[in-house]
């Protein structure tokens, strides 16, 4: 009789911390039917993005509403069931005024209590080793200078109808039925880096692509040519320059582009931070339709700390 491998569970949580003083302070939950003390995390629900996942388990399980900053990798272990669980993790800043509209933590079905405590007293109170490796990668974040960072979204515009099939211009190409699903799915993940500043192609396919993101973070779309596909062909486009403004004005924001203009987009980004130069960067401007790279720049000197790609959950 054959067996069916188990499936992968997979998870997403932050280290949620607070500088208080100059100093990092970290949130730990302790959950009292496991018996332990943890970083806060879940289980991805059907349908959403790890991204997604991280935040709202966040806000679920401690009340905090957290933007993403960047990614501390993953931890990978087997289940006492004997199925594999992977849970991805990210740095997440609790500022002050999400600190103070939590008010006073009510205990839940999943965490009977939470302390802020220093990196080093949360290293010896948590019950996992594994908890306490992504912890120390936060450590390292922290002593270099880049726990604060802000980040940078490369997007690629949706699926969108072929030229064949369209008698308008390029730019007029609207979003099919599939890209339309795209633009919706990829929204929750990408809000989870609450980005201030969303910037567009003129193109039809990348004003759709921004819409359900725009709806959803209540930030307005600004569009340029300046990054658009019949400029960029045209050598008149100004990728450097919007780049250069972003990077200046250190806030979260997203550009959504097309395919032959990424590379450079994703390039500049590099060039005008702090060790982007050295990185090869050709999965993160190599995107199908939906995807997305962020890239993620420290607040404190303009370097690159981390890059991930994510697209549509389908």
């Amino acid at each position: 009789m054959s067996t069916v491998a188990p499936t992968t569970i997979v998870a997403a949580g932050a280290v949620c911390f607070r500088l208080v003083d100059g100093k990092a302070r970290v949130l730990l939950i302790h959950r009292e039917h496991h018996g332990d003390v943890s970083l806060p995390k879940g289980k991805v629900d059907p349908g959403e993005s790890t991204p997604q996942t991280a935040v709202r388990e966040i806000h679920e399980e401690t009340g905090y509403r957290v933007a993403l900053g960047a990614p501390l990798g993953t931890a990978e272990y087997v289940m006492p069931g004997g199925r594999d669980k992977v849970v991805h993790y990210w740095a997440a800043e609790v500022t002050d005024e999400s600190f103070a509209a939590a008010g006073r933590f009510t205990p839940n079905s999943e965490v009977a209590a939470i302390e802020w405590v220093s990196i080093e007293k949360a290293r010896a109170k948590l019950t996992y080793e594994r908890d306490a490796e992504v912890l120390d990668r936060f450590a390292d974040r922290v002593a270099s200078g880049a726990a604060r960072t802000f980040a940078l979204v490369a997007l690629r515009h949706a699926k969108t109808t072929s030229p064949g099939d369209w008698s308008g211009s390029d730019a007029t190409r609207p979003l099919l039925p599939q890209g339309r699903r795209q633009a919706k799915s990829i929204a929750p993940g990408i809000a989870a880096w609450a980005p201030q500043r969303l910037i567009s192609s003129t193109a039809a396919r990348c004003l759709a692509t921004l819409e359900p993101l725009s709806a959803l973070t209540r930030v307005g779309v600004k569009q340029t040519d300046s990054i658009s596909q019949d400029a960029f062909e045209r050598h008149d486009d100004d990728v450097p320059g919007v780049v250069a403004k972003r990077v200046k004005k250190r806030v979260p924001a997203v550009f959504c582009t097309h395919a032959p203009v990424l590379p450079e987009l994703v390039r500049q980004i590099a060039a005008a931070t702090v060790g982007g130069h050295r990185l090869d960067l050709r999965r993160a401007s190599s995107l199908s339709p939906g995807e997305y790279t962020v890239l993620h720049v420290s607040c404190a000197d303009a370097a690159l700390v981390a890059v991930e790609t994510h697209g549509p959950v389908l």
